[in-house]
């Protein structure tokens, strides 16, 4: 089925879907986790299109090549054009909505082309590999610095984080990109994982939620 971006109610957004714009290692405890430094700038990698997938009410992860981890992510709608040097307030007006998705990670793969120096698209950038629940419309009064999120698997609390901890918070993330990616309406920002990412399994019953939303789901 081909994905369109939806709204909370099931109403289809009319805005084309467009590039994910990801960043790596934005919870400092994350880092840690998986060995790696914390860097002192964002890092960005992108996703197609073709990576969306709705994450209800099911998703399929790929078989036969390892494990493939979870990495629940706040994920921005982009609503307006943003290039180049913008001022905050610029780049906050074009948060058209926001959500919860999963940055679907074949670790195992990313590893092994991280041994061979070779770029690592094919763990992160696969199809199906960015599942995105329905969009909130971002209120003008709403705070992006007071954000929860979490996610459950089978009952048993897997991540949870909140926008605070943040190494690069959500405006400034997206004054960054901008500088070196356009963003165009219908594109998604997805802007970095907790710490407590691990393997998903076919089966797995998932509960994701960002303040007192949340979306269920389950792997295919």
């Amino acid at each position: 089925m081909t994905y369109q971006h939806q709204w909370q109610d099931g109403s289809p957004v009319d805005l084309p879907v467009g590039k994910v714009v990801c960043v790596g290692r934005n919870y400092a405890a994350h880092a840690k986790e998986l060995g790696h430094a914390v860097p002192e700038t964002p890092i960005l990698f992108l996703k197609p299109a073709t990576a969306l997938a709705s994450l209800q009410p099911s998703f399929s992860i790929p078989s036969g090549r390892g494990s493939c981890h979870h990495e629940t992510e706040i994920s921005l709608l982009i609503g307006r054009t943003l290039s180049g040097h913008v001022d905050a307030a610029e780049a906050r007006v074009a948060i058209a909505g926001i959500t919860l998705g999963l940055d679907l990670t074949l670790r195992d793969v990313q590893n092994q082309l991280k041994q061979q120096g070779h770029p690592w698209e094919m763990a992160k950038a696969f199809d199906g590999a960015a599942p995105m629940g329905s969009f909130m419309p971002l209120s003008a009064e709403a705070s992006l610095t007071e954000l929860s999120l979490s996610l459950s698997v089978n009952g048993e609390l897997r991540q949870q984080g909140r926008s605070a901890d943040m190494i690069t918070g959500i405006v400034p993330l997206l004054q960054f990109i901008a500088q070196y990616f356009t963003l165009q309406p219908g594109d998604v920002v997805m802007t970095g994982t907790p710490e407590g990412v691990a393997a998903l399994q076919a089966g797995d019953a998932l509960v994701l939620t960002l303040g007192e939303q949340s979306w269920e789901t389950y792997v295919r």
